[in-house]
Formats: C-alpha cells, structure tokens, sequence
C-alpha cells in the first residue's frame, strides 16, 4: 500500500476540516498516522516552533487583500521577507549567495538595507579553495583539471555568518546540495529566495509547465 502521496489525492480533505476517515484515500497519513500527526500539534506548543511559525502565518495573511470581493496577492517575496524579519526581530541578515548571482544579491542587499535591516553577505567562491581541497576529484572540474576551478564553499559561507551572529540567512542561488550544507550548517534559521536553476533562469518550475522545458529532463 502506498503511504505517503498526497499528489495523488483529488478530493484535498485535509483543507475542509475532519472529515469521515471512511472518505479518505488508503494512502491518507490523516488515516494511516494519526499518532505522528498528533505529535506535530503538540510541538507548535514549543516555543522555537511557535516563534517562527505565528508569525509566517501573519506574513501569510498580509501578504492578502480583499479588493472588490476578491482576494488577491499584494506583495513579491522580498517585501514578505521583509515583514517576516520583523516580526521575528531579525536585524541581522545574512545572505549567502551564488557568484553567478552577484547582480541579484547586491539588488536584494540594498533593499533589505532601505528597511533598515543591517546586511552580511558572503559570496559562494569565498576562501579561493580549489575543488581537489575540498574532496572533489579532479576530473570533477568543470574546466581544465590541471588548473585552479575555485569550489564553491557554503560550509565556510554558514560558519562565517554564524560568526557575525545572523539572525535569518537567506539563499540567493546556491547550487542543489550546495544549499542543503548551507542549511545544515547554519545556526540562524534558513530562507531561500532564489533557487539556482541554470537553464530556466532560475524559474525552474516553468520545466513542469513548458513542453520545451519538459524534454530537458524527461530523457
């Protein structure tokens, strides 16, 4: 029996409230694992869960209004990042960025700054160690084995914000597993806001969307 799949349930019980278990498909953990569920409601009670999550649900709400009977999305990512910050009395952001992006974390740094969030950044490049010292075979390189191919470091990005004492680090366009080290490594709590995707520029849900896109990764 499959558990576990909620991409395959039509019926969406879970936003209606409890409903007859009867109604629920086989794979419904509403139905399956009732007692891990349980256990989730009772950690919102902890205050290092409910310091974050209250106040992403109030983001959540503002980032809504009600225009002529309609509600509609009134703010971009970075203003909710913005509101977010606030309300969990960040003043410190770090953001740990991919060189390829430099333009895009320059962009958000002065904005975060113009709300008078103080700014630590650190590029992913940093510490100028080539690819064979952190564990890379050579011919792992993207260009000539033979010469320096700076590795990109986001265990020293993490450690260097911690040293500064971050409040909220965001991603800006780390690469795949380059970010999960990042997150894993970092004491503040992590966001992301740009997610690397060379090929669709950095759109990459457009590839579940686009017939052109479908093929790049369907093969």
């Amino acid at each position: 029996m499959d558990v576990l799949r909620c991409d395959k349930c039509s019926g969406v019980f879970c936003t209606k409230g409890k409903v007859d278990k009867d109604l629920l498909p086989d794979f419904c953990p509403m139905k399956t694992m009732e007692d891990i569920i349980q256990t989730a409601e009772e950690k919102y009670a902890h205050d290092d869960v409910k310091s974050i999550y209250v106040p992403a649900t109030l983001t959540e709400k503002e980032a809504y209004e009600v225009v002529r009977g309609k509600i509609i999305p009134v703010r971009p990512r970075i203003r909710e990042l913005v509101e977010f910050a606030k309300k969990i009395g960040a003043k410190k952001i770090g953001v740990a960025f991919c060189t390829g992006l430099s333009d895009e974390a320059s962009r958000l740094a002065d904005a975060l700054e113009h709300f008078d969030l103080v700014i630590y950044s650190v590029r992913c490049k940093c510490g100028a160690m080539d690819k064979t010292q952190l564990g890379v075979p050579k011919e792992y390189k993207i260009g000539d084995s033979k010469k320096f191919e700076a590795g990109c470091n986001p265990v020293v990005q993490a450690l260097l914000l911690d040293a500064v004492g971050t409040d909220l680090n965001v991603i800006v366009g780390l690469c795949i597993g380059h970010d999960i080290l990042f997150t894993k490594h970092s004491e503040a709590p992590v966001t992301t806001l740009i997610v690397k995707d060379r090929y669709t520029g950095h759109n990459p849900v457009i590839a579940l969307y686009s017939n052109y896109h479908k093929e790049s990764f369907l093969k």
